[in-house]
């Protein structure tokens, strides 16, 4: 089977871990994938839709067309499936307009409708299409190769937490400054690494500053004790996916994180790592993996398999796989 993905950029991350890293998979399989920009004028989609007409399935990736750029779409391809991993029917968290759009959320309606397929990257968001009226709703989640991450070693001196995300994403952990400064006040030792391409100060935690690369990222990572997230309890963070969880897990390191969307469920509390809500809860769980290199390394072990089992590569291609033979066989079902 041939498919062709339309994304707004093959190095965006939501086309190189939700797409393009089942090229390989896939192809073993007997499919070729290929990824397209989409072009950002109009005229420019009408010459793609046309090239796109021999393609067995077209992927159209988080973009949210028009309603007559997706009836286009819709007519000039055999099959059209829509793959997305964030609550895009909304605004995000830091919109000074609040979430609600009603250009957004009548867009979202026009794609999940005219799909034949919608991929979603959790419940959450597969829940929402089906309420936007998609036909079904298929939940493949964000998945890494496991392969690229060494093991964290969990044998140096003092304690590092490790960030790593992009200037969009830093400004959910410039949100949480008042639990961060309270870590650097209470539990000795600790600093912070921040992998990104953008860095922020603390008055009392530590800042390593480290410049985000796609080759030195898992080395960057494995290199740390403690991944941390924390994302605003609001709509539009329960959408997320949790890739930077996924990739602290992959590396061997125990996970702090709020219980927010699916946090709760990647992360095992006391299993794989922590689930803290309050201050009090944050510092507890960083000090308890302060000072115990054992249970760091106990905690991280246990979800690295978690990853390995439930969001490798392996595991997304089998439900990519299991899909497309079952829609072109007629048969799938969510």
């Amino acid at each position: 089977m041939r498919v062709a993905a339309l994304v707004e950029s093959p190095e965006h991350v939501c086309a190189r871990y939700r797409l393009r890293a089942f090229q390989a998979p896939l192809a073993q399989a007997g499919h070729t994938l290929e990824v397209h920009p989409l072009p950002t004028q109009w005229w420019g989609r009408l010459t793609l839709a046309t090239s796109l007409r021999d393609a067995d399935a077209v992927v159209l990736q988080r973009k949210l067309l028009s309603r007559p750029e997706v009836a286009l779409l819709r007519r000039r391809v055999r099959r059209l499936w829509f793959d997305f991993d964030d609550a895009i029917w909304l605004r995000d968290s830091f919109s000074g307009n609040g979430f609600a759009s009603r250009k957004r959320s009548g867009r979202f309606r026009a794609v999940v409708r005219a799909a034949e397929a919608v991929v979603a990257g959790n419940a959450y968001l597969a829940e929402h299409a089906t309420c936007a009226g998609a036909r079904a709703a298929w939940v493949i989640p964000t998945c890494v190769d496991v392969c690229r991450y060494p093991l964290a070693r969990h044998d140096g001196g003092g304690v590092t937490l490790v960030w790593v995300g992009s200037s969009s994403t830093l400004r959910g952990l410039e949100a949480a400054t008042p639990l961060l400064e309270a870590i650097g006040e209470r539990v000795p030792g600790v600093r912070l690494k921040l992998i990104c391409d953008r860095f922020v100060r603390f008055k009392s935690l530590p800042v390593i500053d480290r410049d985000w690369s796609e080759e030195r990222e898992a080395v960057e990572i494995a290199a740390g004790d403690i991944g941390i997230s924390w994302i605003p309890d609001d709509p539009w963070s329960r959408g997320k996916c949790g890739l930077k969880v996924l990739q602290y897990m992959a590396a061997g390191l125990p996970v702090v994180t709020n219980p927010v969307g699916v946090h709760a469920e990647m992360v095992r509390h006391g299993e794989t790592g922590f689930l803290a809500t309050t201050i009090d809860e944050w510092v507890n769980a960083i000090s308890t993996l302060a000072v115990d290199s054992d249970l760091r390394r106990r905690l991280g072990a246990a979800g690295r398999r978690l990853v390995e089992d439930r969001y490798s590569l392996q595991a997304g291609a089998a439900l990519w796989l299991n899909l497309i033979q079952g829609l072109t066989a007629g048969r799938a079902s969510a």
